[in-house]
């Protein structure tokens, strides 16, 4: 994984500053999401080792699935990953362009670990709550974990608020082992 992390990157970092100078980060993170799932297709998978079919046939492909008409920039890069063989690595593309698109607007992920589903309206403030904690926007998932037995657990980077009962209880047995 690490070695497709590093194929991808610089297409990655490419075609981000292709959309950054062209005002059109949302037009070139909804097609590389769905280039990333065609390509994610068992079938599609068989057809870059495929000898019998051309570049060009591959990149019509991937350009006719992507759901939508395509600019010629975007009809480009499609062709340029065919021709290097990179177009495998769209899933790692698509990842590290939402990473630099969230660098570049100031948006950093946090993970939420809840033993329970969190309302909407709790959501909506622990979200107002973790960016003021962090000073910035955040874009918060949810992950239902029963082990925490209660409360949260909230992860933005390297980063960890613990505030789960199986948290304290942890801390509670390494207090009394010491």
């Amino acid at each position: 994984m690490a070695e497709n992390v590093t194929l991808a990157r610089p297409y990655a970092e490419a075609v981000f500053a292709l959309a950054r100078e062209a005002g059109a980060l949302d037009a070139w993170s909804g097609l590389l999401e769905r280039l990333a799932t065609v390509v994610a297709d068992a079938q599609v998978q068989a057809c870059f080792g495929n000898p019998r079919l051309s570049s060009q046939q591959i990149t019509r492909l991937l350009v006719e699935s992507s759901g939508r008409e395509v600019s010629k920039e975007e009809a480009n890069f499609v062709e340029v990953l065919v021709d290097n063989e990179r177009a495998q690595y769209l899933p790692e593309i698509r990842e590290l362009f939402e990473q630099l698109r969230s660098e570049h607007e100031g948006v950093r992920d946090a993970v939420v670990s809840s033993a329970f589903p969190i309302e909407p309206a709790a959501l909506a403030a622990l979200t107002a709550d973790i960016e003021a904690h962090f000073k910035s926007k955040v874009r918060v998932a949810v992950e239902i974990d029963p082990e925490l037995i209660g409360g949260i657990r909230i992860a933005v980077g390297d980063e960890v608020i613990d505030a789960s009962v199986r948290g304290k209880l942890n801390t509670m047995a390494a207090a009394l082992q010491n």
